[in-house]
């Protein structure tokens, strides 16, 4: 089964405009957004998400981080976005503060399709001119404007 940005964002949270001051901040808002839109505790996704950057940074680089967990209670991948005002230090592997954020759930079980997921957000924030457009995009419609553009562009491969 094919998953896309689309399909992520669907069910899950876009905040077009956050300001956090610390990774720890902009995962706790993620995982309150993707609580309330998924019926999941907060605090699970948040514990799970924290589990998972204790192993290993999720800043990707150019300025993207990719927090992830797998999780009870859902029964597909499920992804939130978040443009930070002010990028915040994920201690990513080029150094540079994160100010794009997709935070990506998978139900527990799920082995592969949470690898593919994650490779596709992956792919889709490795392009320059989608990380443009993403930082000029001001509102959840302009955000969907850009990943949706995106997914039917690359649709074909």
């Amino acid at each position: 089964m094919a998953t896309d940005l689309t399909t992520l964002l669907e069910g899950g949270v876009i905040l077009p405009s956050f300001e956090a001051t610390s990774r720890k901040q902009a995962i706790h808002a993620l995982a309150e957004a993707l609580g309330e839109a998924t019926g999941l505790s907060a605090r699970q996704i948040e514990d799970a998400v924290m589990e998972r950057e204790r192993l290993g940074s999720t800043g990707v680089g150019e300025g993207v981080a990719i927090p992830h967990a797998r999780v009870e209670g859902i029964d597909r991948p499920i992804g939130g976005y978040m443009r930070l005002v002010h990028g915040v230090d994920f201690e990513a592997i080029d150094e540079r503060p994160c100010d794009l954020v997709f935070m990506l759930l998978a139900p527990k079980t799920s082995g592969a399709d949470h690898l593919r997921a994650l490779a596709q957000v992956s792919r889709v924030f490795r392009q320059s001119a989608v990380r443009a457009a993403l930082r000029e995009a001001r509102s959840e419609e302009a955000v969907r404007a850009v990943v949706c553009k995106e997914t039917a562009e690359h649709s074909e491969i």
